[in-house]
């Protein structure tokens, strides 16, 4: 680690951690060498306001703010920290161990540009680093910035369809943008209109499978749901050619439980009154507003894998709703990565498994291989980029299944 002021001969300093004492935070001080080498100091917080008016902090690119439970009592020396850091254009990596969600939230508003928990998780300093970094260039030219005109007063009575995964690596993302984007372009001749929510607000990579940017707009609408309109909604949004409307994770790391379920359901209630579908992408840990979606629901997918960390955990999830009474009659299971046809041994532990946990499988998807990695990697949906894969094929299937399903509910009524 290197002293703040730059010696001859050694690297210039451009970060700096600020806290009470970085030795409290041991993780982020190897991560700061893994990241900086020895192009990095450490401040104290009464230091930091002292240097930001320094010649040398004019080449300052960021400060890692990191503080505990503790540093709560300090608030108002914590934003005004991040205040006059952002006010000599230097950003900020908010590191913060135990800290409630209203602090959190205050500081997230006051500028900090990156949060991150701490116990810091493997790589994401760097990740933060290398975003805070890239903030200021311009977005690609092909990609859309721009969301939807929605009008105020229409009430199209939207069907939420949610996809869960019960466990890491199940494929919930991968399916709710292509079951969204199946969904959209279901009906050549009258297209319904359809939205996808990633409310995954800390690892959701919507973005990413989609390679749409992630936008300051997401946050501040997301931080003021109350004032929350129609306009307010359509201008966080993305629109993906011209067919798909998509409302990405935040830019920041933020804490699930940042939001309450009266926040949660304000989304959803604008999101059903705009759009014809609402298919939400849903983090696998459960919060406080995780009834509110399952409420809202009218589908809820929970996707597995034929192992026994998804049977534990389909088991728990079960049990949890079930202890809530909530309405677990709403879940449909999907088993990914499904044995193939002629796979008879397959096909009799999916059968056990179904059996031992008291379920439906209702739905089981083929494993795509590396086509679907790609793809993801590709920000592209199957349809555009792997149309005669199998997995494309089966989610394409359920799309039309649910259209005709919500087309037919139409009629009736």
């Amino acid at each position: 680690m290197s002293s703040v002021m730059p010696q001859p001969e050694t690297a210039p300093i451009v970060a700096c951690t600020v806290s009470r004492d970085v030795q409290n935070f041991d993780l982020l001080i190897e991560d700061m060498e893994d990241s900086m080498g020895e192009s990095w100091g450490d401040l104290g917080f009464a230091e930091a306001l002292a240097f930001f008016s320094q010649p040398e902090a004019s080449a300052m690119e960021f400060i890692a703010l990191a503080m505990d439970q503790e540093d709560e009592d300090n608030l108002v020396l914590m934003t005004e920290i991040i205040s006059q850091a952002k006010a000599h254009g230097i950003k900020v990596i908010l590191i913060a161990e135990d800290v409630t969600p209203a602090a959190l939230h205050s500081l997230l508003r006051q500028g900090a540009d990156e949060f991150v928990p701490y116990p810091l998780p493997e790589g994401e300093l760097a990740q933060a680093i290398t975003r805070v970094r890239m903030a200021d260039q311009p977005a690609p030219q092909h990609v859309e910035t721009s969301g939807p005109s929605l009008r105020a007063g229409v009430n199209k009575n939207g069907a939420v369809i949610v996809v869960h995964g019960l466990a890491g690596g199940t494929g919930s993302t991968t399916m709710a943008v292509n079951l969204a984007w199946e969904l959209a372009t279901a009906d050549k001749k009258s297209a319904p209109s359809v939205c996808l929510l990633d409310l995954d607000f800390q690892y959701g990579s919507v973005a990413t499978f989609l390679d749409l940017p992630r936008r300051e707009a997401v946050y501040e609408m997301l931080s003021d749901t109350e004032t929350m309109d129609d306009e307010i909604f359509g201008q966080a949004m993305l629109t993906y050619e011209d067919k798909l409307n998509v409302l990405t994770a935040p830019t920041d790391m933020l804490p699930l439980d940042l939001l309450s379920s009266e926040d949660i359901e304000r989304v959803l209630t604008i999101a059903r009154s705009q759009f014809d579908y609402v298919v939400i992408d849903m983090p696998s840990t459960l919060v406080q507003w995780s009834e509110t979606v399952l409420n809202q629901a009218h589908v809820y997918f929970a996707m597995l894998e034929l192992d026994m960390r998804s049977a534990q955990n389909t088991l728990r999830f079960k049990r949890a709703l079930q202890s809530e009474d909530l309405p677990v009659e709403k879940l449909r299971y999907v088993l990914n990565r499904a044995p193939k046809f002629t796979d008879l041994n397959g096909k009799g532990r999916v059968k056990r498994m179904a059996e031992s946990l008291s379920i439906s499988i209702d739905v089981q998807l083929p494993d795509g291989g590396k086509p679907i990695t790609q793809a993801n990697d590709h920000g592209l949906p199957l349809a555009n980029s792997a149309p005669k894969s199998p997995l494309r094929r089966e989610i394409a299937k359920l799309a039309a299944s649910i259209h005709h399903l919500k087309g037919d509910q139409a009629e009736a009524a």
